[in-house]
């Protein structure tokens, strides 16, 4: 016997438009002979995981299935959405997509952060950045334990190729294939204008510290934020799995580049 596909379904907001969309997402799956699972754990057995909101949804998902390696595919109900792969009005085609197999997946690494008792994951980026009334933040850099420099900033990215599209792209970063191997470190509001983004390595280790006793910051890895005070390191480093993204047929990172953020338009 041919078991079913079983198909999780992932929200993070509410409001009519979602709920509509999620209920006409349910129907087209059911309608398609597909086990649709709307209340699951970590414990579940799930073959593809679908994330209904914008791209902060989808991250949401992605941390939510953490290491298991199931594919997440994102409906767009937000803006710009880059990291989705289907409109609000694809639900059809999307579902028609999953039974017969039409799509690919791109693996997507993330990074492993620490500042001493606490471990965090990312899939887009890292980031610190001054606190309201602080003055500069002067970050040191250490990348594979070689000193790069002390950056004056509002702060500092420690970017991924997925989140290399996000915020280090609007602070001048550049954009990183998925599969470059590589993690760009990219300055917020830089105090030296020599001091440019710089990509490295995804096999280095990062480490980013700062001296200064009375110094209040914000660090942040995807949608978590916390606050360090006074002398801290955080230490940065690929985690040791990968995000599968589903996206439908002809659709590609390049392609989302074009279509997303107007190449050539």
């Amino acid at each position: 016997m041919i078991s079913k596909m079983r198909i999780a379904i992932h929200t993070k907001n509410s409001s009519p438009e979602l709920e509509e969309g999620r209920q006409a997402l349910v129907a087209a799956l059911a309608n398609r002979g597909v086990d649709v699972i709307e209340n699951w754990d970590n414990q579940s057995h799930i073959d593809i995981l679908i994330s209904i909101g914008g791209d902060g949804t989808l991250l949401s998902a992605v941390h939510r299935i953490g290491p298991r390696g199931i594919p997440v595919v994102g409906i767009n109900f937000g803006h710009l959405g880059f990291l989705t792969t289907a409109g609000r009005d694809d639900i059809d085609l999307l579902a028609d997509s999953l039974i017969e197999h039409r799509y690919s997946t791109e693996k997507r690494s993330l990074l492993q952060v620490s500042t001493g008792d606490t471990t965090l994951f990312a899939l887009n980026e890292v980031y610190l950045h001054r606190g309201e009334l602080a003055p500069l933040l002067h970050t040191q850099v250490q990348v594979d334990a070689y000193n790069i420099a002390t950056y004056a900033a509002d702060g500092l990215i420690v970017a991924t190729p997925t989140g290399s599209t996000a915020y280090s792209l609007s602070c001048g970063g550049p954009i990183l294939a998925p599969d470059s191997r590589s993690l760009v470190i990219t300055p917020i509001a830089a105090h030296t204008l020599t001091l440019r983004p710089l990509v490295v390595s995804d096999s280095s280790a990062i480490r980013l510290s700062h001296n200064d006793d009375q110094m209040v910051c914000t660090l942040g890895a995807d949608s978590f934020v916390t606050t360090l005070s006074g002398r801290w390191q955080v230490e940065i480093k690929k985690a040791d799995y990968d995000i599968n993204l589903l996206r439908l047929e002809q659709q590609n990172f390049y392609t989302a580049i074009r279509n997303k953020l107007m190449w050539g338009r």
